[in-house]
């Protein structure tokens, strides 16, 4: 049985409440899979892939636990391929944390053929069944964005990554507000699909270095698509829930964009491993709509911290 995507405390309950032996849990990111993992222990395996059909198409059965509330075109995306990875005859079951669920009737209908509905008390089952032969079909979309004059990028991106299908406003101010001179070494720190390394290089040029880092194994993916794309000659990239692998002391620059509304201790994370990746005398620029909260956390770990305002947004320079 493949289970897909899902929070950490709903996967879990899941795999133990089923028992089923050979049970797998997909995730795109890091971070909830290495807890997932950790909840699990030997009772199922946990898998972390760009896309869902890089797994191979041997399951008998899966289950798709949707975000309440989540992203429209991940929830396209899954389904469609989650066809991909299931045996023929093989059946998919989307458990909806809603009591009336009118998204998924249509596209399991455009994709399978026909659905069952079953309505519980604080949510919905959809089941539908493999059968026949489907091509495949990427969801993604293609932006062009331009910073400060300077030559248009083009970005592709996919659902479930960061501003998908979009140049971030906050990456835009945050950008717009950095210091960056030829040769230095940026570090992406949270680099969804590559925009702040893509235009990083463009100041530091061919004798700096960008490093893509996040959590998400589909965003690295895209950022290195992004970079080769947009001409980035000198760059590495890193999927890691706990910001390891570049070597520490070893940048100029770094720069962040942690969740606004994600859990506290993504920005304490950001900040401390940020701080350990600079070299003496470097510079940690994060942007922010929590400023009280983030300047308590940059004055622990950093000896001056200044802040501004862009679009909206504050902008931290930490040395």
């Amino acid at each position: 049985m493949l289970v897909i995507l899902g929070s950490v405390g709903e996967a879990a309950h899941l795999v133990r409440t089923l028992a089923l032996p050979g049970t797998t849990c997909f995730q795109l990111d890091l971070y909830p899979a290495e807890r997932l993992s950790e909840e699990l222990g030997d009772s199922a395996s946990v898998v972390t892939r760009p896309d869902l059909w890089d797994l191979p198409a041997e399951f008998a059965s899966a289950i798709y636990l949707p975000q309440k509330g989540g992203e429209r075109e991940l929830k396209i995306d899954m389904v469609e391929q989650a066809w991909h990875v299931l045996r023929p005859g093989a059946p998919l079951l989307i458990w909806s944390p809603y009591d009336t669920d009118p998204f998924f009737p249509n596209l399991l209908r455009k994709i399978f053929g026909r659905a069952s509905i079953y309505n519980l008390e604080r949510s919905t089952v959809f089941a539908c069944v493999k059968a026949g032969d489907r091509p495949r079909r990427r969801h993604e979309v293609t932006f062009q964005a331009r910073l400060a004059g300077g030559p248009s990028c083009r970005f592709l991106s996919r659902p479930g990554t960061f501003s998908y299908g979009r140049f971030d406003d906050g990456a835009r101010a945050l950008l717009e507000s950095v210091d960056l001179v030829p040769g230095q070494r940026v570090l992406d720190l949270g680099c969804g699909c590559g925009t702040n390394g893509v235009f990083a290089w463009q100041r530091v040029g061919p004798t700096g270095h960008v490093t893509f880092v996040d959590s998400s194994v589909r965003a690295i993916a895209l950022a290195q698509l992004n970079a080769q794309a947009n001409g980035v000659a000198s760059f590495d990239a890193f999927a890691t829930a706990a910001v390891q692998g570049p070597p520490e002391a070893s940048y100029d620059v770094v720069l962040a964009n942690p969740p606004y509304f994600a859990q506290e201790s993504i920005a304490q994370l950001f900040i401390a491993r940020g701080q350990a990746m600079l070299k003496p005398g470097g510079h940690f620029w994060l942007v922010t709509r929590q400023p009280r909260m983030i300047e308590a956390m940059l004055l622990e770990t950093f000896a001056e911290v200044e802040a501004g305002e862009r679009r909206g947004y504050t902008i931290f320079k930490a040395c």
